[in-house]
């Protein structure tokens, strides 16, 4: 699933949560993207600061559900999964014995796990996380590595119906 795709299919709450983290924690980010969705799409940007914020973050969501937006959708992803689900990230490198830093941040990704080995560490996560978070995560860890991602998540997440987006 790419980026694009993962925003057009998560639940207008999850974005929601994500465009209010960037509008409080990452404005110039924030900015940025409307400036730059807004001219790809011939707006002004103060056309799109100016709606209220329900209409903001649909227009937002909308215009990141877009093929042609993948680029940005993709970095958004990251800055929020970095910036609030660290714990997220981090139980499920521990899950697969991966090191990494504080932020679940990996220098260099290891060959995939066994299918088992992932099924697992997928159990422990949707113990302890929001399923939405998770499954945005999983497909987001997925679309974000150059190589394609790991074949046996590819598998888990095609035949878990617990981590399909709008399901």
């Amino acid at each position: 699933m790419a980026p694009h795709e993962i925003f057009s299919k998560m639940t207008p709450g999850v974005s929601a949560q994500i465009f209010s983290f960037l509008f409080e924690k990452e404005k110039p980010l924030y900015k940025a993207t409307i400036d730059a969705l807004a001219k790809k799409r011939n707006l002004r940007p103060v056309f799109i600061e100016r709606k209220p914020r329900d209409e903001r973050f649909a227009w937002l969501k909308d215009s990141l559900s877009r093929a042609v937006n993948d680029g940005v959708a993709a970095h958004l992803l990251q800055v929020w999964l970095i910036g609030t689900q660290s714990a997220l990230l981090c139980d499920f490198l521990d899950a697969l014995g991966i090191a990494h830093d504080e932020n679940g941040t990996v220098e260099q990704l290891p060959p995939a796990p066994a299918k088992e080995q992932l099924a697992g560490a997928v159990e422990t996560l949707l113990a302890k996380h929001d399923a939405e978070h998770v499954t945005i995560y999983l497909h987001s860890f997925q679309a974000l590595h150059e190589e394609g991602g790991w074949p046996t998540l590819g598998e888990v997440l095609a035949t878990d119906a617990r981590l399909k987006l709008g399901a």
